[in-house]
C-alpha cells in the first residue's frame, strides 16, 4: 500500500491554511513533515486521513480498496482528536478502545494499560502524563484499530523537546509495517532525526523505511563450535586405552 498526496492545498475563509504540498509514502515508511506552527499543520495531517476535502490536489490510497478514513488514524490532533486534558487515563483509554471496537469495559482497561506498563496511571488526569507516555499511548492504542495502516502523530514536538523519544515511539511503529507521518512544528529542522518533507513543497524527500524487507530471514546464529574431545592416552603397554 502507497499513500499519494498531490499539491493538496486548503482554503479557508481568511486566507490559505495549507499550502500546495506533496507527499508519498508506502507501509514501513517513517516520513517527517515540518510546516510553521498553526492550523496548516493538523490540516495536512487531515487531509491525508481524507477528514478534510483539500481545495485542490488529491489524496489517495494504492494497492488497497479501503477508504482513507478507514486506513488512517490522526494521533492527538489539537482541537480534533486530543483527549480532554481532565479526564483521568482509564477513561480516555477506555474511549478509545471503543472506538477500536476493542473491548472496553473496566477490566479490558485496566488489562490493556498493564499490558502498556501504564497501571499505576490509570487514576491520572491526562494533562499530568508525561508528554513521552501521553504520545505512547495515544499512538498504541490508534495502532488497535481494526483496519488502520497509517498512523498520523499530529505535533508530539508541542508537548516536549525530546525528539528522540517521539522519534524513537515512530521508527518502532514503522517497524512494524505501518505507515507512520509525523507532523512537526516547533522543533528546529537541524534538530529533527532526517531531512523531513516541507509543507508547501512538491519536491520532498524520500521517507525513512524502518520495516525489515519483505520475505527477509532472520540471519543465522553461527555454527556452533564443537565441544573438543578427550584426548586418548596411552597405555603403559603402547595401545591406547
Amino acid at each position: 500500500m502507497q499513500v499519494r498526496a498531490d499539491r493538496v492545498s486548503l482554503e479557508g475563509h481568511h486566507g490559505t491554511l495549507l499550502p500546495p504540498t506533496s507527499l508519498t509514502f508506502g507501509e514501513g515508511d517513517l516520513a517527517i513533515v515540518h510546516g510553521e506552527p498553526g492550523v496548516g499543520v493538523t490540516a495536512f495531517g487531515l487531509a491525508l486521513a481524507g477528514r478534510l476535502k483539500p481545495t485542490t490536489g488529491t489524496v489517495h490510497a494504492e494497492g488497497v480498496d479501503a477508504p482513507l478514513t478507514e486506513l488512517v488514524a490522526v494521533v492527538d490532533a489539537p482541537g480534533v482528536s486530543e483527549p480532554d486534558d481532565a479526564l483521568p487515563l482509564r477513561v480516555v483509554a477506555g474511549e478509545e478502545l471503543a472506538l477500536a471496537h476493542r473491548p472496553a469495559g473496566k477490566e479490558d482497561v485496566a488489562r490493556w494499560l498493564a499490558e502498556h506498563d501504564a497501571a499505576p496511571f490509570a487514576g491520572t488526569r491526562f494533562e499530568n502524563l508525561t508528554p513521552a507516555l501521553r504520545t505512547r499511548l495515544l499512538t498504541e492504542l490508534a495502532a488497535e484499530r481494526q483496519g488502520v495502516r497509517v498512523l498520523v502523530l499530529d505535533t508530539p514536538d508541542r508537548h516536549t523537546s525530546d525528539v528522540g523519544g517521539w522519534a524513537g515511539l515512530a521508527r518502532e511503529q514503522a517497524g512494524r509495517g505501518l505507515a507512520v507521518v509525523v507532523l512537526t512544528a516547533t522543533t528546529p529542522l537541524s534538530a529533527l532525526p532526517f531531512t523531513p518533507a516541507l509543507l508547501g513543497a512538491a519536491e520532498q524527500p524520500a521517507p525513512e523505511h524502518c520495516a525489515p524487507p519483505e520475505g527477509a530471514v532472520p540471519e543465522s546464529a553461527p555454527p556452533a563450535v564443537p565441544e573438543p574431545t578427550e584426548e586418548l592416552t596411552e597405555s603403559t603397554d603402547g595401545v591406547p586405552e
